[in-house]
């Protein structure tokens, strides 16, 4: 009976040893790569201004519960790539100035279901509420403000407890290109009303 005892424990050990030497031969799971997010296929809107300037006004605090650092492409790399690939400078005195003044995204823990109900149960973890906020100013050569509009995109979604972590980062590159989306309709709209004495293609 000792005999068999020390021989199945000799097996489970021998089972041991090799399982963790799988897990220490299996490579970590690897991040995604996710495509930049361009907007090429739109045409760019020309401004009779002496220059387009893109400025970056937010710093994310880089710590919880904000996790838009933590994004494949974040909001505010996104919307600084828009700035710069939408609006073109076609000469003239002044400038037209693109201010990102926030771009952060708040993660929020979810109740979760608790007892035995919790085991059968998956429920929604995490919720992320986004805010994009971009203001467009067309400033004279004296330095006074001619025209302002602005834009405040606000994207809201929850996770399951389920989720993987690339499934994770792509609800995360979904809501950058939903705000950017939000932005750009609503930024263009407002451009073409409001700021019509310097469009070159009026």
């Amino acid at each position: 009976m000792i005999a068999v005892r020390i021989s199945l424990l000799g097996m489970l050990g021998i089972s041991l040893l090799g399982m963790l030497a799988l897990a220490a031969c299996t490579p970590p799971p690897q991040s995604r790569e996710f495509p930049r997010i361009t907007f090429a296929h739109l045409p760019p809107i020309t401004l009779e201004v002496g220059r387009v300037e893109v400025r970056n006004g937010y710093r994310s605090p880089v710590e919880a519960p904000n996790v838009e650092h933590r994004f494949p492409v974040s909001p505010a790399a996104a919307a600084l790539e828009w700035g710069r690939s939408r609006f073109r400078a076609a000469g003239g005195s002044g400038e037209a100035r693109i201010t990102l003044r926030q771009a952060s995204v708040v993660e929020v823990p979810l109740a979760r279901t608790g007892g035995v109900a919790g085991l059968f149960r998956i429920d929604q973890s995490e919720r992320y509420d986004a805010v994009l906020d971009v203001k467009m100013e067309i400033v004279g050569a004296d330095g006074q403000v001619r025209a302002t509009v602005e834009s405040v995109a606000k994207r809201s979604r929850t996770v399951s407890e389920s989720i993987s972590a690339h499934g994770r980062e792509e609800a995360w590159f979904e809501m950058t290109e939903a705000l950017m989306a939000d932005v750009d309709r609503s930024l263009e709209a407002q451009v073409r009303e409001h700021f019509e004495a310097w469009l070159r293609e009026r």
